[in-house]
């Protein structure tokens, strides 16, 4: 396929929005520069205004900002409890979610919508982690960081009403890089495993040659020049672009992984790895859905109060987390059943 498909109607209201509040490419930018300068979560909001849609953000039941202690120092965290859930409440699934940015850019705030949307489409209370960014930490900083915020959940999950047994991950771009990299490590660490991992066109490969780079080279809100420009800052040199943390279709091992869904963008140059990850996690014997969606592009994810596609890869997303949540509370109650029945049965 050559040439960059084109974004439906209401996908380049959003991209026109971005242009309007004067966003430049990033290449074009210092990190400062960029980190200063309008997202496309801005231009979303923008966009929904603009149709007189006033109700913004999604409506949870609470939020704190807190942070834990992670490798080299705190780290900034946020919760979000669902609609009709507080702080005060016991045992509502947890959800770790790690936001994007090419490891470089973005934070809690640029990525506020997508947890909100997650809290209420699966029922549970959602900390979404910031971690250290480059080119003032390289990786691997942000991978430890993450998987720092990862133990820290399961550890702590009860201070904020969650059941550390029930447990889950979800990432954006960059974030779903590194959820999927606290899945791996979590299983070659004897970790307690997430229930399910729900990845957002992840970072996976590190071919700019793909057919996708290829096919959306020029695509925003990025195309390939910004993420060569993330490799500039993320990383020591471009070969560290290749390690298997990064490239997770290098992976020596991908069997015996949580169960995936994998969330793509027709137009958005990760999209060709993202497809190939998802069938290598396939062909390793895991359970993976894979859904493109058509006529978006990368970032479309947070965008649903203007993409109906943004919505339907929530309630997607929604869906399957509460199936593995309900499932793994089944388990629970299961075998505390047949618990109490082995001490009730009289002795021989």
């Amino acid at each position: 396929m050559t040439g960059t498909p084109r974004p439906n109607p209401p996908m380049q209201a959003v991209l026109d929005q971005l242009q309007r509040l004067g966003a430049a490419p990033l290449e074009t930018l210092t990190p400062e520069q960029a980190r200063a300068q309008p997202t496309p979560a801005d231009a979303a909001t923008a966009a929904a205004r603009a149709e007189g849609l006033d109700d913004l953000p999604e409506s949870i039941g609470d939020l704190q900002d807190r942070s834990f202690p992670g490798p080299a120092g705190a780290v900034p965290i946020r919760v979000y409890w669902p609609k009709n859930a507080q702080p005060d409440d016991d045992g509502l699934p947890v959800v770790l979610y790690i936001h994007g940015g090419g490891w470089v850019i973005a934070d809690l705030d640029v990525y506020d919508a997508s947890p909100r949307a997650i809290a209420n489409a699966a029922g549970a209370v959602v900390v979404s982690t910031h971690y250290r960014q480059g080119p003032e930490d390289r990786f691997p900083a942000a991978h430890e960081d993450t998987f720092a915020a990862y133990r820290w959940v399961l550890e702590n999950a009860a201070s904020f009403g969650g059941d550390p047994r029930r447990v889950a991950l979800v990432g954006e771009s960059a974030g779903g890089n590194m959820a999927a990299n606290v899945a791996i490590r979590a299983r070659d660490e004897g970790l307690q495993a997430p229930l399910h991992q729900v990845l957002v066109y992840p970072v996976a490969n590190n071919d700019m040659q793909s057919e996708s780079y290829v096919e959306n080279a020029k695509a925003k809100p990025l195309g390939r020049a910004a993420m060569a420009w993330f490799v500039q800052y993320a990383f020591d040199a471009p070969e560290q672009a290749g390690d298997p943390r990064i490239a997770l279709v290098k992976q020596a091992d991908l069997s015996s992984l949580p169960p995936a869904t994998i969330v793509l963008a027709q137009i958005d140059p990760l999209r060709t790895e993202g497809e190939l990850y998802a069938r290598k996690l396939e062909a390793a014997g895991n359970d993976v859905v894979l859904k493109s969606w058509s006529g978006v592009t990368h970032e479309f994810f947070g965008m649903g109060a203007v993409l109906e596609e943004a919505r339907e890869a929530q309630q997607l997303a929604g869906d399957r987390l509460r199936a593995a949540f309900d499932n793994a509370e089944a388990t629970v109650h299961g075998d505390a059943a047949r618990s109490r029945n082995e001490r009730t049965q009289p002795s021989a």
